[in-house]
């Protein structure tokens, strides 16, 4: 057990649902005060998360708190949080994304702004500061996401290093000032107001379980609601796609039909919405199979739609069902 590992598990207290845990030493602070709140839910990274949240304190407008939501604290891996210029809490509860968003959402206030990001999104130095004014200037958005500057998950994805020279290369051009209509979310940078989510009861699927394909959908669209979604063009990072940690080919090739077939019958997407999003990935699946790249598992992904596909004909199709496959 390293070090600081076994500090974190000495530090632990008891925390109950809805209540925020205070490190020793750290003043607690006005419950209605509003908070810029950073979270990140991360599972199996332990190589990839330290540098991300370290990479936090270049922001102009540090975070009041980032909630670091995991399993085990194992996955944190070399990060000290009494290091950085910024709280930290270790948020451990059940392994799967909308599990670990979940525990997120059970410790906000009404009055916060909830910055959800992957343990392998880099932000630009002033995406905390456009992220508060969006919030502010326009009381009607309740969900914005970024503008995604690169995207490693097109391909075999990229290191910190290689994350931070795309991100600074970015930056080379002026952000725009617009802010534009979206569908819904992307999950690696997604900010939520935090008082609808509360006074609805908003939570993300826990019937999505493990790596949760589409859950930013389904989440985006019930909250939806209650105000806009949206661009923002000012608000710019680098999602550095990180292919260690995944959900299994087969696995992620039956959540890409059981998912959208779920969501349908639920009422969060609509019907032409669920037939563009499984056409598109089971073609993508079958002709990259004949020659697919070392980084994805385009075979085992058609092997997992084609099982879903035969549990929706034969009405035994679930999302859950992944949990017992390889």
């Amino acid at each position: 057990m390293n070090e600081t590992v076994r500090a974190l598990r000495q530090q632990a207290v008891p925390v109950m649902p809805g209540e925020v845990p205070v490190r020793p030493g750290t003043p607690a602070t006005d419950p209605a005060e509003p908070r810029l709140v950073v979270a990140i839910p991360t599972t199996g990274r332990p190589g990839i998360l330290p540098e991300t949240v370290r990479a936090i304190a270049r922001q102009d407008r540090l975070p009041d708190v980032v909630y670091i939501s995991v399993a085990s604290l194992d996955d944190i891996g070399d990060l000290v949080p009494d290091s950085l210029p910024f709280p930290v809490e270790i948020l451990i509860g059940p392994k799967g994304a909308t599990f670990q968003r979940n525990l997120v959402i059970d410790h906000l206030r009404p009055a916060d702004i909830l910055l959800l990001l992957d343990d392998d999104f880099l932000m630009a130095p002033d995406y905390l500061r456009q992220t508060a004014r969006l919030f502010e200037r326009n009381p009607d958005v309740v969900l914005a996401t970024g503008k995604v500057l690169a995207d490693g998950i097109l391909g075999p994805g990229f290191d910190h290093a290689e994350g931070a020279r795309r991100l600074e290369q970015g930056l080379d051009d002026p952000a725009t000032p617009s802010i534009d209509h979206i569908y819904a979310g992307y999950g690696c940078n997604m900010a939520l107001r935090a008082a609808p989510v509360l006074t609805a009861r908003l939570r993300f699927d826990e019937a999505l379980p493990l790596y949760s394909w589409l859950e930013d959908v389904d989440f985006s669209r019930r909250l939806a609601r209650y105000g806009r979604l949206v661009r923002a063009g000012a608000m710019r990072g680098v999602h550095l796609g990180t292919k260690t940690g995944r959900t299994p080919g087969i696995r992620h090739g039956y959540s890409q039909i059981a998912n959208p077939v779920y969501l349908l019958r639920k009422g969060t997407i609509s019907r032409r919405h669920a037939a563009k999003l499984m056409s598109r990935n089971f073609a993508s699946n079958l002709l990259r199979s004949f020659r697919p790249p070392p980084w994805v598992d385009y075979r085992g992904r058609l092997r997992g739609n084609l099982l879903a596909v035969l549990d929706v004909l034969t009405r035994r199709d679930s999302p859950a069902r992944i949990l017992d496959m390889g």
